[in-house]
């Protein structure tokens, strides 16, 4: 039997964060539970690496207040601790006028959230930035920025482990129970007893919180992202950043264009339903976890959208057709052909979905006397890893240091 004082379930960039932040401000002896060997190896590890600065959540939202100051903090951790982190800037690219039209909506939120910007009306003007994109007006957002996210994962996890924090890996949270005096945890490696518990599991976060009554009202179903790679000799087709211009009723932005640190230009991802919370290629599926989610109310209610039907029936095209995929990233930047891609990595989103059938779309952490249970790290949660990751650490301390 192990014991320590919390225990935070889930070694990705916001369980890190929170007992980086949770280490700096009590002596609590602090403990993360990681059912990989290796971090970084799903949410927190396979995304595109932006920092995304802000102008695309409404003013006033979490999401707006944890990612622009999340993108500032995390340029300046990544100075701090040498992990690459280059400032490109992102181009929004309007293609018609109705996409022209929320440009617009951008620029007023990126104004009241502090977020500097620039519109731009024409496409020779877009082509300054991004010789190679096609539209016919844009935004652009110099403060955007690409960060090695799993350079950042392990420069959170050694900065935890010298404050104190014990990092598990290895070690799969299977069950959790309350007892008498806070919680009870089973793991592949053993079991724990904590006073105080913080649970950070990602895409299976709400399956632990259902264990102990939390969350129940909430289901995460496993949204697939693709990424293809632009063959190295192509790679000046995208210089920056290219994104489409977002649409305000869909949770997933589209198929875009990020060049990476490394120098890798990247495109994608699409969003199609996974067929298990790590199937993370399109032949795999988990039958029990595929059942769960195709016998959930709350999806069946998703589906039920007109919408969200003709969207996932697109998106399931891009994943099974790599001509669709083309055919999209064409949108943006028409030089591209299809036998420029490479079949790159995949990341699934635990994107957490209510019973009546809604994309939860902000945050979501639900406490208890001894315990916050973190449901929706919702995108952009990277970005936003440092600020709600300190969050969550002051609202768990608040409770078991008074």
């Amino acid at each position: 039997m192990m014991r320590h004082d919390v225990a935070i379930v889930g070694g990705g960039c916001v369980g890190l964060s929170v007992a980086k932040h949770l280490a700096e401000r009590t002596d609590l002896d602090v403990a993360v539970l990681e059912k990989e060997h290796h971090l970084a190896s799903h949410q927190s590890g396979r995304n595109s690496g932006v920092l995304h600065p802000g102008f695309n959540y409404p003013p006033g939202s979490k999401k707006a207040r944890f990612a622009t100051e999340g993108t500032a903090r995390m340029k300046a951790y990544c100075e701090e601790h040498d992990i690459p982190c280059e400032e490109l800037g992102v181009l929004v690219v309007a293609t018609d006028d109705e996409e022209e039209a929320r440009l617009d909506e951008l620029a007023e939120q990126a104004e009241a959230n502090g977020v500097a910007y620039e519109l731009l009306d024409s496409r020779e003007a877009i082509r300054e930035h991004e010789p190679h994109a096609e539209g016919q007006a844009a935004f652009h957002a110099p403060e955007a920025a690409s960060v090695d996210s799993e350079q950042y994962v392990y420069a959170l996890a050694r900065e935890a482990r010298e404050l104190g924090v014990t990092v598990y890996t290895g070690y799969e949270v299977s069950q959790i129970e309350e007892a008498a005096e806070g919680y009870r945890l089973d793991t592949s490696n053993g079991r724990f007893e904590v006073p105080s518990l913080v649970n950070a599991a990602g895409l299976h976060a709400d399956t632990l919180a259902h264990q102990v009554g939390v969350g129940e009202e909430y289901q995460v179903v496993p949204f697939r992202g693709e990424y293809y790679e632009v063959r190295p000799e192509r790679a000046h087709l995208c210089e920056t950043m290219i994104y489409p211009t977002p649409n305000p009723e869909l949770p997933f932005l589209g198929v875009h264009y990020t060049r990476r640190t490394d120098g890798k230009v990247i495109v994608g991802p699409n969003a199609v339903l996974a067929f298990g919370r790590e199937a993370y290629d399109n032949t795999d599926i988990n039958p029990r976890e595929l059942l769960e989610t195709l016998t959930y109310g709350g999806f069946r209610r998703l589906l039920a959208s007109p919408l969200m039907l003709s969207v996932a029936w697109a998106e399931l095209n891009k994943s099974y057709r790599k001509g669709k995929f083309a055919a999209a990233s064409q949108k943006l930047v028409p030089d591209v052909r299809a036998e420029d891609l490479e079949k790159s990595y995949a990341g699934i989103r635990a994107q957490l979905v209510s019973a009546d059938g809604e994309l939860v779309k902000e945050p979501l952490f639900v406490e208890r006397e001894d315990a916050v249970h973190v449901l929706n790290a919702v995108s952009p949660g990277l970005t936003s890893s440092l600020p709600f990751g300190e969050h969550i650490a002051e609202r768990l301390a608040a409770k078991v240091t008074v």
